[in-house]
């Protein structure tokens, strides 16, 4: 019999409310560690809600959320359009303050952390950019970045908001082998996606919201459209023409 998957990060029965209204509800389901899980569904249907939901940033109506990943090991990257570009910070102290929720945000770095924000730098090909501030940025560039800082945070559990929304293609590149790489070390990551063709190549699972539910299915299975989805309603995943039933 083949080994059970190892998952840190379940939902149990879960339901997440905004202003008293239910958005979702009997959410059950695991994301894998080493995989990196799609999170799809037309606008409303509770993709953000159920990011807050568990990052502990919206408490449940009902169920819970069980995660072992220690708190310092996760991080959420929101779309970039959170980010203050007009906040004094260059490149290099972005991706510093990755180590901020181990280290602590008021205790100098060592030469250590230096040679890793450089290492982070180097392989995200931004070393160039290190003193350039962020509102000089494109937003690929920036998106570097804050991949950058959650690769000096070592993240275990990363969520992330359409990271490639903006961005150029050779920056969708190198992201995506970036995050493919911390999935291979074990790492669990969700994704919020709109493109089917980023979803083809990156998505090991797929989390579809619709009607209130969750339903948990394989790229394979949405790209033939043959992926159930709660109730009778048909999901447009953001491209014309493209829907799952």
């Amino acid at each position: 019999m083949e080994q059970e998957a190892v998952s840190r990060l379940q939902l149990h029965n879960l339901q997440l409310a905004q202003a008293n209204r239910t958005v979702l509800e009997h959410v059950d389901g695991r994301f894998r560690d080493g995989a990196i899980t799609a999170l799809v569904g037309a606008n409303g249907t509770g993709k953000s809600t159920l990011i807050q939901g568990i990052m502990g940033m919206l408490k449940p109506v009902a169920g819970r959320v069980a995660c072992t990943v220690p708190k310092e090991r996760r991080a959420w990257l929101p779309q970039q359009l959170a980010l203050d570009l007009t906040f004094p910070m260059s490149v290099e102290e972005l991706v510093m303050t990755g180590s901020w929720p181990s280290h602590g945000a008021l205790v100098g770095y060592c030469a250590h952390h230096y040679r890793r924000g450089r290492e982070v730098m180097a392989r995200l090909g931004i070393s160039h950019l290190a003193h350039r501030p962020l509102g000089e940025l494109s937003g690929g560039q920036r998106q570097r970045a804050l991949i950058g800082r959650t690769l000096m945070q070592e993240a275990e559990l990363l969520l992330l908001d359409e990271p490639f929304a903006n961005v150029d293609s050779e920056t969708v590149d190198v992201l995506m082998t970036v995050l493919r790489d911390m999935a291979a070390s074990g790492a669990t990551l969700i994704v919020v996606l709109h493109d089917m063709e980023q979803l083809s190549r990156l998505a090991d699972e797929v989390v579809v919201l619709a009607n209130g539910h969750a339903h948990w299915t394989s790229p394979q299975a949405i790209m033939q459209g043959h992926a159930p989805i709660a109730g009778t309603a048909r999901l447009t995943l953001g491209i014309p023409g493209v829907s799952t039933c």
